[in-house]
């Protein structure tokens, strides 16, 4: 018995709708997962209700194309209503793979602890013959010429992805010396010299503070006895000044 092909997709209106399920098997696993039959003018056909959420409409799809294709039909599922090739931990971008490879390598770039680890890191950017730059500076100009190739008329597209191109391959230009530099990164850090600092002054130490200055030092010297040197501000008493001597 020939194995129904069927398929599943979103209409323009948003509704999922399943078509090709003509034998009874089919029909019974669709309405299992929670389609329901129709059947008009446009043949027989089964949809999700409308007011199903997208993520439900997602999850019902691939369990009914699950279902289906494990009693061997050929089931032809929507990406976006293929829930396997949505985000998951191991595939967190869902269909573009290439871009969660960028993502891994620039979460390893982050993670790395000194210049060395970061230049391999780096590497699987700027390697100049299998680097990622290198492969979407080589994307982007087959772009522009597959662009040509279909249309003549869209020369204007295909040489903006040129340009682009270029922009990607001046970017690999200022980079490619940088290999040497990357591994040095860390090498040449000093230590840090510590620097005093001046403690600063209690709100009760201007007296401790006077008495210990300069020129407080310098009256304290002059007065002290024996020195030979008199108080500039000191009077001696009249009683003591000594009188006239009388033979």
């Amino acid at each position: 018995m020939h194995a129904p092909s069927i398929t599943i997709t979103t209409e323009a209106s948003g509704s999922v709708v399943a078509k090709g399920a003509t034998d009874g098997l089919a029909a019974t696993l669709l309405k299992h997962a929670g389609f329901q039959q129709i059947e008009d003018w446009y043949g027989r056909r089964h949809r999700l209700p409308t007011t199903t959420p997208p993520p439900i409409r997602a999850a019902t799809a691939t369990y009914a194309a699950e279902m289906l294709r494990a009693a061997r039909s050929v089931v032809d599922l929507a990406p976006s209503l293929d829930t396997t090739r949505m985000t998951t931990p191991a595939n967190p971008l869902g269909p573009y793979t290439v871009g969660a490879e960028l993502l891994r390598l620039t979460d390893q770039i982050r993670s790395t602890e000194n210049g060395e680890d970061l230049r391999q890191a780096v590497d699987h950017l700027l390697h100049p013959e299998h680097g990622a730059l290198e492969r979407v500076r080589e994307a982007l100009e087959a772009a522009g010429e597959q662009i040509t190739d279909l249309d003549d008329e869209a020369y204007q597209l295909a040489d903006r992805f040129g340009f682009a191109a270029e922009f990607v391959n001046s970017a690999q230009s200022e980079l490619a010396d940088s290999e040497a530099e990357l591994a040095r990164v860390g090498h040449a850090r000093e230590p840090r010299t510590e620097t005093r600092t001046q403690e600063p002054r209690l709100p009760g130490s201007r007296s401790a503070a006077l008495a210990t200055s300069p020129a407080a030092a310098q009256a304290k010297g002059s007065s002290t006895p024996g020195t030979g040197s008199a108080d500039a501000g000191s009077t001696v008493p009249p009683s003591q000044v000594p009188g006239p001597r009388t033979r």
